[in-house]
């Protein structure tokens, strides 16, 4: 592949596209020409070493890796391969010839709006990790036209409107349109001696498109395989010639949508449906994509299991266990068990939560209309799952199929040879609730791989202060040995070192400080503590408890301003789902007291309250920098993990948090004493659980009841007192998450918060730590546990060498 390889200077490599991909001289060039012209020349650098990296793979016949998900939140990519590749500064000098500054160059691109949150950035950090270790790999997914959406508020509302990251060119894709899969929904099933054939009713076309993930400095590159709704029948000209041209586009419309939205509204029973086609079409067209890779090098469906391993990623492929069983069976002549047992080698199902809400259940009456074949399979799964739970005496009653539902957790769990949680605590706790049956079971296929985060984005890229401290001081293997951060623990102890990492600090605060006047004309100091919370919206993650304390925060600094207070600016980010309306009321919530405590002249600069819409991974690269306190306060045994508390630590955000997920981690790895925790343990949760009553609670903590009554009778709300009575009667009536009875050792712990901000010495001590000891938090341990303990492959960067 050597005559592939990039020749010449980056600088003429962006002349040549300018002119001949964008179609334009230097003197009339816009900032997206600028943008399409080094993403160009950057990605011509990718190509060479990713065709040697599939050369070698099909070469050495090695094993790979398919990671499927629903989600792959990348973020900006062109900064991020820039700095991969080690051009910063060639880029920026070849810009800088024509007067454009090579930040508002990587400023015009959008983020890929691809994900939502933790399940979709994790994907894209093991992408990353994967190609950086030299694993084979591909991630599979949707290229949603238009995303989640796109977040405003007005009058404090969320509002939702349509991502147009597509508006442009995908500067980073190669589209394949020579790669379609037929993926078929409903129609009819023949039986023919022991053959099955399905005719689908309707069928749509699975396109790919391509985008290279280089590994650090492109030694290794693997692919993201996105796929495109495309119609089998493009235009019905009959019904154009009778006038009736919405009738015409009709096919290519209905096919579109499957691929056009990220979590379409399910709330309605056609929503249901769409959502589950999508699933379909992105996980069959997937199946036959690797299937067809593995059979022009092997002719025996036996050993399937030794080339390929299959990652489900949360519950939204767990289609793919009955599709490749219906692919084995229905296309290559296997029995129903050696295609079970084929596939049950393959598969593996990664676990992100223990809300059994959030553990998909589609009607059988809609998984028989849309999928009726793979209905079928369903049933003889369970079934076999039954055989199962018999043969093992452990008294389970776990059924794939139960009370008109099929559960798609315990589908997955069934179908896959390693089912695995994504933190310590969270594992343990699958095994002894929503999955305690089927361990009982199956008592070996449970492990635990902790979460982690790539290094490269969430320091290197996203915090260059800090990465040219760490670079003078313990040198530049820390990239791609995370672990090497340990080297920094003494110099927690050096008052200059000190010095120099809170300067970085304090630089990264400033230009949040004017990032936020900008986008939102609010005015904040650099002086004070920056308590940052962002994740989606969600009533387990308990932004509500962070509100209803920066209320009684702004009621104390009222009844005392001239008291010795640590000035605050609580900045909240994070997205609710369109038809989660407790959580955007509780959006609605925060904006208004944000409002409030924003024009008070008397609580002044001693606490402001910022929320951003729209927050995204670029958001997230600004924010988390400048973080001094990383909020991470969901109720103990609901967060399967997180992963944002691992980049905020990193970044050296001293965190306070509930011992949930991977909390409990990291409370192991920097020290009790650099870490704020408070609340109730998971046991005590549950213990708490019996008798629960929140306005027992409430009557108990006159901090909280004040606020309660101030909300009820809208100090907040102003002319509308009534407007948030809806986020007070779900507290009252349902307090699952046990915001009330955590409250009050939460308004504790912040106390003590703002002590340990007041002693700058004491504070810079623990945010040195905290950075120090989180090397161990890289996903590139988590992808080498993954390649150990549950793929079995191993790296093909030295056998290539």
């Amino acid at each position: 592949m050597k005559d592939l390889e990039t020749t010449g200077t980056l600088a003429s490599a962006i002349d040549f596209h300018l002119a001949h991909s964008a179609g334009k001289t230097p003197d009339s060039a816009s900032l997206t020409d600028w943008r399409l012209a080094l993403s160009r020349a950057v990605r011509d650098r990718l190509v060479a070493p990713w065709f040697n990296a599939t050369h070698q793979t099909y070469a050495m016949d090695r094993k790979r890796v398919y990671y499927l998900s629903m989600e792959f939140l990348l973020g900006r990519i062109l900064e991020d391969a820039v700095g991969n590749l080690g051009l910063e500064e060639e880029a920026k000098a070849a810009l800088e010839r024509y007067d454009v500054r090579f930040a508002d160059v990587v400023g015009d691109e959008p983020d890929a709006a691809l994900g939502n949150g933790g399940l979709g950035r994790l994907a894209a950090c093991f992408l990353d990790s994967l190609s950086c270790l030299g694993i084979p790999a591909y991630g599979y997914g949707i290229r949603y036209a238009h995303g989640l959406f796109r977040q405003s508020f007005e009058d404090g509302r969320q509002v939702e409107m349509a991502e147009d990251w597509l508006r442009h060119q995908h500067n980073w894709e190669f589209e394949r349109p020579e790669c379609l899969y037929d993926i078929g929904f409903g129609g009819t099933i023949k039986e023919t001696g022991k053959t099955t054939v399905w005719t689908p009713a309707d069928i749509v076309m699975a396109q790919a498109y391509d985008t290279p993930i280089p590994g650090w400095r492109a030694n290794w590159t693997n692919t993201l395989r996105l796929w495109s709704a495309k119609p089998k029948k493009i235009f019905d000209l009959d019904p154009f010639n009778r006038g009736e041209y919405m009738a015409a586009a009709a096919p290519e419309v209905l096919a579109e949508t499957i691929s056009r939205v990220l979590y379409p509204d399910d709330s309605t029973a056609i929503g249901k449906e769409l959502r589950l086609k999508q699933e379909f079409f992105f996980t069959s067209a997937s199946m036959q994509d690797l299937m067809r890779r593995f059979l022009a090098q092997n002719g025996d469906l036996r050993s399937l299991p030794g080339k390929v391993a299959i990652q489900m990623n949360d519950t939204h492929p767990a289609i793919a266990g009955p599709e490749l069983i219906r692919q084995l069976m229905d296309i290559h002549g296997q029995d129903f068990d050696t295609a079970f047992d084929i596939a049950n080698g393959t598969l593996h199902y990664t676990n992100h939560t223990l809300l059994p809400e959030a553990l998909e259940a589609w009607d059988v009456g809609l998984m028989a209309k849309t999928l009726p074949r793979h209905m079928q399979l369903i049933e003889r799964i369970d079934d076999r799952l039954t055989g199962d739970v018999k043969a093992s005496k452990s008294g389970a009653t776990s059924r794939i199929v139960d009370h008109g539902v099929v559960n798609m957790g315990t589908l997955a769990f069934t179908c896959a040879r390693k089912v695995n949680g994504v933190s310590a605590l969270h594992t343990d706790l699958m095994k002894q609730t929503v999955f305690s049956d089927l361990h009982a079971v199956y008592p070996d296929r449970i492990l635990n791989q902790t979460n982690g985060v790539t290094p490269r984005r969430w320091v290197h890229g996203c915090n260059p202060g800090l990465r040219g401290l760490l670079n003078e001081r313990i040198g530049t293997d820390w990239v791609t040995d995370l672990e090497q951060l340990e080297k920094l623990a003494p110099l927690a102890g050096d008052a200059a070192f000190r010095r120099e990492f809170m300067a970085v600090k304090q630089a990264n605060k400033q230009r949040l400080v004017d990032w936020i006047e900008e986008h939102m004309g609010l005015k904040i100091s650099p002086a004070a503590m920056f308590d940052i919370q962002i994740k989606r919206i969600h009533e387990y993650k308990r932004q509500l408890m962070n509100a209803l304390e920066t209320a009684a925060l702004a009621n104390a600094i009222r009844r005392d301003p001239d008291a010795n207070w640590t000035p605050r600016v609580k900045i909240f980010g994070g997205k609710a789902a369109p038809a989660y309306i407790d959580a955007k009321n509780i959006i609605r919530l925060i904006n208004d007291i944000a409002k409030t405590i924003n024009t008070d002249p008397v609580i002044g600069d001693r606490l402001k309250v910022v929320y951003p819409p729209n927050y995204n991974v670029s958001m997230a690269e600004i924010l988390i920098p400048a973080a001094d306190l990383s909020e991470q306060i969901s109720t103990a045994g609901k967060e399967a993990s997180g992963t944002g508390n691992m980049k905020f630590a990193l970044n050296g955000a001293v965190t306070i948090g509930t011992l949930d997920g991977a909390n409990v981690e990291i409370r192991d790895h920097v020290g009790a004493d650099n870490i704020y925790i408070f609340g109730m343990t998971a046991a005590e949760v549950q213990a708490a659980r019996h008798g629960y009553v929140t306005q027992n609670y409430i009557d108990a903590s006159p901090i909280l009841g004040e606020v309660i009554d101030q909300i009820r009778s809208g100090v907040y709300s102003p002319g509308e007192p009534t407007r948030h009575w809806p986020v007070l009667e779900k507290l009252l009536r349902d307090d699952y998450f046990m915001v009330a009875a955590d409250f009050d050792a939460y308004w504790a712990a912040q106390r003590k918060v703002d002590a340990g901000f007041a002693d700058p010495d004491h504070w810079a001590r623990m945010a040195v730590l905290n950075t120090a000891h989180s090397g161990w938090f890289s996903s590139d341990r988590t992808i080498q546990g993954y390649a150990d303990d549950i793929w079995g492959v191993s790296s093909l960067l030295e056998a290539g060498k």
